[in-house]
């Protein structure tokens, strides 16, 4: 049986649906099933072997979309095996927060799952993209701009994921 592996994430500038997009290709690519969507469409999980939850970090917080993702699927959530990653750009910036309180906030969130492989990945940010008080605020912060994405990294936790999920192909 092919394992079938849902991509559940969250993203408000598109950074993070494009990690869970080439996520989602890794794992075609190794031979399971991949689907990926945003956590607010998902409303089961019913035929899924496991789920890789994934949501942005904005001002060192999650979005509560995660938090609601995991209380709607609870009951299933603790019985499947979980990965999840969070996105945002405290692995390149002391000033927008601290990677330990970023990778606590992602535990806290997930709780009472537990998962078997949780990242932080540095995202990318857009001026273009933000509103004006958004904008101002990185700029007083000096909050660096730019994609920080390392999608070496991206892949290669993909790829690793099946086995920590305790599937083989």
């Amino acid at each position: 049986m092919q394992e079938r592996i849902l991509v559940a994430y969250a993203s408000r500038n598109g950074s993070t649906a494009e990690i869970a997009q080439a996520i989602g290709k890794e794992l075609v690519t190794a031979g399971y099933s991949a689907d990926v969507t945003e956590m607010s469409r998902v409303s089961s999980l019913a035929g899924y072997q496991g789920v890789i939850i994934g949501a942005p970090l904005y001002m060192g917080n999650l979005v509560k979309d995660i938090a609601e993702f995991i209380s709607r699927h609870k009951s299933s959530l603790t019985t499947l095996p979980v990965a999840s990653f969070a996105v945002g750009l405290t692995p390149v910036s002391e000033q927008v927060g601290n990677v330990d309180h970023a990778m606590e906030c992602l535990n806290t969130s997930l709780a009472p799952v537990k998962s078997v492989g949780t990242i932080l990945f540095a995202g990318k940010l857009d001026p273009a993209k933000l509103g004006f008080i958004q904008r101002k605020m990185m700029e007083i912060g000096k909050v660096p701009s730019g994609d920080f994405r390392d999608w070496n990294l991206i892949s290669s936790w993909a790829r690793d994921l099946p086995g920590k999920m305790g599937f083989s192909v």
